[in-house]
C-alpha cells in the first residue's frame, strides 16, 4: 500500500519517526510530506534515510514530476502526525501552498489527521471549529490524548502514540475497497473484563484482556461510526479517535454502558462482565488468622447488564449485541450452551466463543460462532481479532436497513 506521511512543524514531529517505522515494517512503501516548519525538528535526511524516498516540502521542488498532483492521486492512504492547529487552519481553509497542504486537496483515498498542540489551542473555537469542517468533509480527525506537553504543562493536546495512530490509520483500509456503512451512527462497545472488590487489595476478575473489544471499536470507527467505548480494566493501548470512559467494577460498566446507550443505534457488550460479586467489601485488608482458618465469602448476583439492555432498548430500533465466553461441559457443548443463552438474553446477535486452553481471552487470534435471538447460526468467522470484528459488524449490517440506519 501507497502511504503519503505528512508532517507539521510541532515538537511532536519525532514520534513520527517511529510512527513511520511501524508502517515501513509493516509492508507499506511509505513516502514522508513534510512541512518546512517540521524539518526544525526532525531534518530531510532522517526522513529519507527510514523511508528510502526523496524528501519534499514545496510545490515548486520535482516540477516535472508535478508532485503537487500527483502524490496525492497515487496515494492509497494520507496521515499526518502531527496534525498542528496551523495545518489543521489551512486545510480547512482549502489551502495549497505547500506540498502537504496540495495533496490533502489531491488526495481521494482515507485521509487521517492526529493532532497535537498545546490545550488552549486545541480548545480554541477556531481549532474546534476547523475540525468539525473536516469531519463534515469525511476526513478523520483524531482526538488528541491528554497528557505531558511541551515544558511542565499537561492536558488535552498531546500527539496519540505511534502505535495508536498506526492502528487507526490501517483500519481505514483494512478491508478491501473499505465501506462506510455505520457512517453517522452511534456506536457503544464495552471491552475488558469487570473486577469486583473483595477488599481494598483483592478482587474478582477474569482473564479477559480488551483485545476483541478493542477491535470492535476500532473496525466501528473504520466504518464510519462514533464510537463510545466503556473500557473495563484494559491495559492495553486505546483505538485513537473513540469516547473513552473507563470502568472497574460490573455496576460501573452498568452505569457507564446505560448512560451511553440512550443516544446508540448499536451497543455491543464485548466486555467479560462478573455475574458475581462479594455481599461486602471489606474497608481493611483481610488478613490471615494464625489459626488457619480461611475466611466465607458470600456472593451475591450482578445485573445481567446485556439482558436488560435487550429487554429495555434504550432508544427505538436499537441494535444490541451480546458475547458469550464458553466451555464445554457435561451439560452441553459450547454451540448447545450458546444457544441456550441467546434465547435467554434476547439481544439481536450473540456471538459466541470457546475459551480456555490457549482460546480466546488474551490471544490474537479468535474463532466464534454468530447466533440470532432464536440460537440460529447466521455467521461463522475466525482469524485475527480484527478480521472477526469485521465479520460481527458485517452481521449487525445483514440485520437490515434499521441496524445501520
Amino acid at each position: 500500500m501507497r502511504i503519503v506521511l505528512g508532517v507539521a512543524g510541532g515538537i511532536a514531529a519525532y514520534k513520527s519517526v517511529l510512527l513511520l517505522r511501524l508502517l515501513r515494517e509493516a509492508g507499506h512503501d511509505v513516502r514522508v510530506v513534510p512541512t518546512r516548519a517540521s524539518l526544525e525538528f526532525v531534518g530531510r535526511a532522517t526522513w529519507e534515510a527510514l523511508s528510502g524516498q526523496p524528501v519534499t516540502t514545496d510545490v515548486f521542488e520535482d516540477v516535472d514530476q508535478v508532485a503537487h498532483v500527483a502524490v496525492g492521486k497515487g496515494a492509497d492512504l494520507v496521515v499526518v502526525a502531527p496534525a498542528t492547529a496551523d495545518l489543521l487552519a489551512r486545510a480547512a481553509s482549502g489551502r495549497a501552498d505547500d506540498l502537504l497542504t496540495a495533496t490533502l486537496l489531491v488526495a481521494r483515498c482515507p485521509v487521517l489527521l492526529a493532532p497535537a498542540m498545546h490545550t488552549e489551542m486545541w480548545e480554541h473555537p477556531a481549532t474546534r471549529a476547523n475540525v468539525a469542517t473536516l469531519r463534515a468533509r469525511g476526513v478523520h480527525v483524531l482526538d488528541p490524548d491528554s497528557g505531558r506537553l511541551t515544558g511542565t504543562d499537561s492536558g488535552p493536546g498531546r500527539l496519540p502514540e505511534p502505535e495508536a495512530i498506526a492502528a487507526a490509520a490501517l483500519a481505514l483500509v483494512d478491508r478491501a475497497g473499505g465501506t462506510a456503512d455505520l457512517r453517522g451512527r452511534r456506536v457503544v462497545v464495552s471491552a475488558g473484563g469487570t473486577r469486583e472488590p473483595l477488599d481494598p487489595v483483592r478482587y474478582l476478575g477474569n482473564r479477559s484482556s480488551g483485545r476483541q473489544g478493542l477491535a470492535l471499536a476500532r473496525a466501528a470507527l473504520a466504518r464510519g461510526a462514533q464510537v463510545t467505548l466503556v473500557a473495563a480494566n484494559v491495559a492495553l493501548p486505546l483505538p485513537a479517535g473513540v469516547d473513552v470512559v473507563r470502568v472497574g467494577s460490573a455496576a460501573e460498566l452498568r452505569d457507564a454502558v446505560r448512560l451511553a446507550a440512550r443516544d446508540a443505534d448499536v451497543v455491543v457488550m464485548a466486555a467479560a462482565v462478573a455475574d458475581f460479586r462479594p455481599a461486602t467489601t471489606a474497608e481493611t485488608k483481610i488478613k490471615k488468622d494464625d489459626d488457619g482458618s480461611v475466611p466465607s465469602i458470600t456472593l451475591v448476583r450482578t445485573v445481567d447488564v446485556l439482558a436488560e439492555l435487550a429487554h429495555e432498548r434504550l432508544r427505538d430500533a436499537q441494535v444490541v449485541v451480546g458475547f458469550a465466553a464458553e466451555t464445554g461441559d457435561g451439560d452441553g457443548s459450547v454451540l448447545e450452551h450458546g444457544r441456550a443463552k441467546a434465547r435467554r438474553k434476547g439481544a439481536d446477535l450473540l456471538v459466541v466463543n470457546a475459551v480456555g486452553e490457549g482460546r480466546g481471552f488474551g490471544t490474537d487470534d479468535n474463532e466464534v460462532t454468530v447466533l440470532d435471538g432464536t440460537g440460529e447460526v447466521v455467521a461463522k468467522a475466525e482469524g485475527t481479532k480484527d478480521q472477526v470484528a469485521h465479520a460481527v459488524w458485517d452481521a449487525v449490517a445483514a440485520l437490515g436497513p434499521a441496524a445501520v440506519r
